[in-house]
């Protein structure tokens, strides 16, 4: 018998490490999962020195680009007429992120002793989510999986780039406003105090502008730490309920009946639902399979708790597009798309239309939105240094009347 130097994942997702006895890898493996293990990496002990290789231990989860990146890298290979495990090979050895090696390890170990690839991805859910091994097992039963798995990786590039134009959209109006805060506060603190001694020593009778400016300084002054305390411990609490998902749904829904943000919102898991369902009816998954993936690309609890209950209905023999008018929770240019879809017989490509749409509304809904808000907060900082400077002036001017 040969000793064996393991790696595997329990139940929680955490690694165990280990050695045994076995007379082959594969009864290695056998004897790992007997003890509710997941293996990832085996390997026989052939000398034992000090120098010997050490194993790393799981890092995490890994981010959407890398996986898009891996996922393209998969379809190019596969189309090239190599085969699935020595595809995995070639990643395991190129990939530099240390969780997707130990996934992609597990995997080829899987497939090894006769999984398929989807059965053997859908035991790393923390790499692969449903949609991606959804679609990997229809490529597997349509013996399209190369184009199956371009398909995903566009689909995540698309989505790597809506989220990367919400930030952009989002990231500009946080930094003028962060800036606008910290220039007041500064003015405040150090500015006014300095310029407003002056005129306290002359005994004249200030503005009420300016006296509002002086208390506003002085209480900052003296109470700044205990709001900043204050202002700490409520960021904290608002992050913890968040964890709560009856807190987490109570925000969700004021964010949907909110004017403008509630559209975005909807635009924003609208266009990923119709992304995910596109892929996945377009790749051979069946409907209802499709709408069950596509639950976890809802981040909206109140839009998935609809979407649940038009699985229901579709499940009874429902219209998908009738179901989700019914909801309320996603737009009309959607419904009408996947009705179209529903009477035509070409529901994938009305779903891709539908995608596009809400994809291109959403720039435009997010374009908008920065246009109007740069010059409001512009605006509103000029306001602000204008109240402080006409607050500082002010004095000056009554002191050069009095003077003449």
């Amino acid at each position: 018998m040969a000793g064996f130097r393991y790696e595997a994942i329990d139940r929680g997702g955490k690694v165990k490490k280990g050695v045994l006895n076995a007379e082959s890898a594969r009864q290695a493996r056998v004897r790992i999962r007997e003890q509710g293990l997941t293996p990832i990496d085996v390997g026989e002990i052939r000398q034992a020195t000090s120098g010997e290789q050490s194993y790393t231990p799981w890092v995490g989860k890994v981010s959407a680009s890398r996986l898009c990146l891996v996922t393209r890298q998969f379809a190019g290979l596969l189309s090239a007429g190599i085969t699935v495990e020595n595809s995995l090979n070639t990643l395991i050895g190129q990939t530099e992120s240390q969780a997707l090696r130990h996934a992609l390890a597990g995997v080829r170990g899987e497939v090894m002793e006769g999984s398929s690839l989807a059965a053997a991805m859908r035991k790393f859910p923390a790499v692969f989510p449903e949609l991606y091994y959804s679609l990997v097992e229809a490529g597997e039963s349509s013996g399209k999986l190369d184009v199956v798995l371009l398909k995903l990786a566009d689909y995540m590039e698309h989505g790597k780039a809506l989220k990367e134009k919400v930030t952009l959209a989002l990231i500009y109006p946080i930094i003028v406003s962060i800036v606008a805060i910290a220039v007041t506060l500064g003015l405040l603190v150090y500015v006014i105090p300095q310029v407003v001694s002056v005129f306290q020593r002359t005994h004249q009778t200030l503005p009420v502008l300016t006296q509002a400016l002086i208390f506003t300084s002085n209480f900052l002054m003296e109470y700044g730490l205990l709001i900043l305390l204050a202002l700490s411990a409520m960021a904290i609490a608002f992050w913890r309920l968040l964890r709560i998902e009856s807190w987490r749904r109570v925000l969700h829904s004021t964010m949907l009946k909110t004017p403008f943000i509630g559209k975005l919102v909807k635009g924003i898991n609208s266009a990923r639902l119709s992304s995910a369902l596109a892929i996945l009816v377009g790749g051979g998954v069946p409907l209802l399979s499709s709408l069950k993936a596509g639950v976890a690309m809802v981040g909206s609890l109140p839009m998935r708790d609809a979407l649940k209950d038009v699985i229901d209905d579709v499940t009874k023999g429902g219209s998908l597009s009738v179901s989700l008018e019914r909801t309320g929770m996603y737009p009309p240019v959607m419904t009408s798309f996947i009705a179209n879809g529903e009477n035509s017989g070409k529901l994938g490509e009305m779903l891709e239309r539908s995608s596009s749409q809400l994809s291109n509304e959403l720039e435009y809904r997010l374009a908008a939105f920065t246009s109007l808000l740069e010059p409001a907060l512009i605006l509103t900082m000029g306001l602000v240094v204008l109240t402080m400077a006409l607050g500082i002036l002010m004095p000056i001017f009554e002191m050069n009347q009095l003077a003449r």
